[in-house]
């Protein structure tokens, strides 16, 4: 069973980093896109079941999409991980907040991203 996984994150190396650490998990579709605009348009296209975002983007930040998803019915069961360098602790309190299941500060290792992704995608 394919699984399906929104990457939003507006740095390419960013972005690649996060998707090699799926990739290594085996039996991911993932979905990469640049801004949380883009993630709204892609958003009814698939049948996600995990959603990764920044929070400094341009357009829609991550904090605007975490609260979209979390208050649509359609969407608000998808988990959804916040990746972002904003770690105060005022910062990650705003981000669970809004509906986030998990908050990750980067710089982080692979290995604590995939420990989360598991725990989400089993």
């Amino acid at each position: 069973m394919t699984r399906y996984v929104l990457i939003v994150e507006d740095s390419p190396a960013m972005r690649s980093f996060i998707a090699s650490a799926i990739e290594a998990l085996n039996d991911f579709q993932i979905v990469e896109t640049s801004n949380g605009f883009e993630a709204l348009k892609v958003l009814p296209r698939y049948k996600f079941d995990l959603i990764l975002t920044d929070i400094n983007m341009p357009d829609i930040n991550g904090l605007e999409l975490v609260s979209f998803v979390k208050k649509s019915t359609e969407y608000s069961h998808i988990p959804l991980v916040i990746i972002t360098t904003e770690g105060s602790e005022k910062d990650q309190q705003k981000g669970l907040a809004l509906g986030a299941d998990a908050y990750l500060v980067k710089p982080f290792k692979v290995e604590v991203l995939q420990k989360v992704l598991k725990s989400y995608l089993h």
